[in-house]
């Protein structure tokens, strides 16, 4: 059974069946809105400071007027106190362009503010990635933004699970390794840990930046670095970094079995989990 999602539109809380944005709501009609997806641990939402400055940077990106901080951290706190405290699980908040014409112009319209939360099960085991045909362009418009324009990895996400696989990856337009649909890669080689670079096209994922400054803070070697996306093939470990997952183990890519966790994937999680349950907001 799906789990109930709690929803919280411009100040009020809804039924999650309820329709409580326009139809002509541009982030409807052409997906022009931006959103952030923190981790609920125990009743509070991880790394919050970091994704709302992230939710900044993409409205900045995508040209959107100024987003008003307060209103979503209203939205949070009300999502949040809505029934029992969530003891792990998802939280959503997506800023929209508000009410909109049919095609891709703007009007000079208050923005839409929705958050959303709903328990989930923990991530146990280990993943299986699954290289898609397709393409991540890095001199794209919306390189490196979080928007609601989603549709690309849609398609990536169903052609991975057609395949036995739990998340898709992408090269970029140079055949450089880049990232998944909704995680960011790390590989070890030679013992030492490397990640594509932003550069690469990928989101500036807030655990992979945890997992950076932490493993290094700690004295193990991270380097961003451009790799091609054969890496995969030859690697020792792979694993990869999102909210919902923190560092999540990869034992197989397509048919190429990996060892997982490795010992040097094991180290990144214990230091991950040792920091972030020290502090709910790094």
């Amino acid at each position: 059974m799906n789990p109930v999602i709690r929803v919280w539109v411009n100040g009020a809380l809804y039924d999650s069946e309820t329709p409580a944005i326009s139809a002509t709501d541009h982030g409807v009609t052409v997906g022009d809105g931006i959103f952030e997806t923190c981790k609920i641990e125990r009743g509070q939402p991880f790394a919050l400071s970091r994704h709302l400055q992230r939710l900044l940077r993409s409205a900045a990106g995508l040209g959107l007027p100024d987003i008003d901080i307060a209103v979503i951290e209203a939205g949070i706190r009300a999502v949040l106190a809505d029934g029992d405290p969530i003891d792990f699980g998802r939280l959503r908040f997506t800023v929209t362009a508000g009410s909109g014409p049919l095609g891709s112009d703007r009007y000079a319209a208050p923005l839409t503010y929705v958050v959303t939360a709903a328990p989930q099960a923990r991530p146990v085991g280990a993943g299986i990635l699954c290289v898609t045909p397709w393409t991540r362009n890095e001199r794209s418009a919306v390189a490196g933004l979080k928007t609601t324009s989603y549709a690309e990895n849609v398609v990536a996400l169903a052609f991975a699970r057609e395949r036995g696989a739990s998340e898709a990856i992408f090269a970029n337009t140079r055949g450089e390794l880049c990232e998944g649909t909704a995680s960011n890669l790390f590989v070890v080689v030679g013992g030492t840990l490397h990640t594509p670079p932003l550069s690469s096209g990928c989101l500036a994922g807030i655990t992979r930046e945890l997992t950076i400054q932490w493993c290094r803070e700690a004295g193990l070697e991270v380097v961003e670095d451009a790799m091609p996306l054969g890496v995969l093939r030859t690697c020792e470990e792979v694993f990869i970094t999102s909210s919902l997952r923190d560092i999540y183990p990869i034992e197989r890519i397509d048919e190429h079995r990996l060892t997982a966790p490795g010992p040097v994937t094991e180290k990144a999680a214990l230091i991950f989990a040792e920091r972030a349950g020290a502090a709910v907001d790094p």
